[in-house]
């Protein structure tokens, strides 16, 4: 019991109710999301033009196939819950499956908010990115967690459902989909970020000859410092993978005494260099 933790601050015979509530809250945020990722795709077209419209429309489009993946994905959620609670009630009400089953009930809530909160933080992200007062970066992150989140919900709804149950079939189908529609957004914003990157700080066009010399010193300047610093993360990286071999060597001795089998090949092997008359 002091184990268990102290997320979900309600009564057991109202955990039916908190359910059923979190996932017409989710489906009502995905709602809210799609209507402002069209306004935002309205505002785009009347303030930007050219590569930067180009791009938004791009990332808005990928954001509007990952919302409509989500509603889908929290439609058959809802649909497999209802079946779950219908075969396995028995006598029961459903505030009583609920309740007898508080730990996967709370584990459902916990994923469904987190696919809700996760869309509406990407609509924000969106927004700020559209509007130039955001990173890139934060759009990726948000669609990491939603694939996230979606993982949850459907490991939550696997654990009670029948394996051959059909929703269950479909819900791990829009996961699927979910993921990929993710990716797509990851994807546009890459890409995106590059062509908006590219536009800015390759547009030389109205400086002086004196204006662009210094440009190129400044930049060689941050090339050499660039390639001092990839230099030291390499040897830093070498260094960890030095100790991170040592240790592996000493688990697979320490396995090797208290089972009596023998040990595998010492991963450090893998970065000897061959013997010269090996080599082409």
């Amino acid at each position: 019991q002091e184990l268990r933790p102290k997320s979900l601050d309600i009564k057991q015979e109202e955990l039916g109710d908190m359910v059923e509530k979190e996932m017409a809250s989710t489906s009502e945020a995905i709602e809210d999301a799609v209507r402002r990722i069209e306004e935002m795709m309205s505002q785009a077209r009347n303030e930007s033009s050219g590569v930067k419209l180009e791009v938004n429309e791009r990332i808005l489009n990928s954001c509007t196939d990952l919302m409509k993946a989500i509603r889908l994905l929290v439609t058959t959620s809802t649909n497999l819950q209802k079946e779950i609670v219908e075969s396995g009630r028995g006598a029961a009400t459903t505030q009583e499956f609920y309740a007898k089953n508080s730990r996967w009930t709370e584990g459902l809530i916990s994923a469904s908010k987190a696919v809700g909160w996760g869309a509406t933080q990407l609509v924000e992200s969106a927004d700020r990115v559209v509007l130039h007062m955001g990173k890139y970066e934060e759009l990726i992150v948000c669609s990491h967690e939603i694939a996230a989140s979606t993982a949850q919900l459907v490991a939550a709804s696997k654990v009670k459902a029948e394996k051959s149950s059909r929703n269950l079939a479909r819900l791990q189908e829009c996961s699927r989909n979910v993921n990929e529609m993710a990716a797509n957004v990851v994807a546009s914003t890459k890409s995106g970020q590059e062509q908006i990157e590219e536009k800015d700080t390759m547009d030389f066009s109205g400086m002086s000859l004196i204006k662009l010399k210094k440009e190129e010193m400044e930049t060689q300047v941050k090339v050499l410092e660039l390639e001092k610093r990839l230099e030291g993360e390499r040897v830093r990286l070498g260094e960890l993978r030095k100790q991170h071999y040592v240790l592996a060597g000493g688990c697979d001795a320490a396995a090797e005494d208290e089972e009596a089998r023998p040990a595998p090949a010492p991963r450090r092997g893998i970065l000897k260099k061959p013997p010269i008359a090996q080599k082409p």
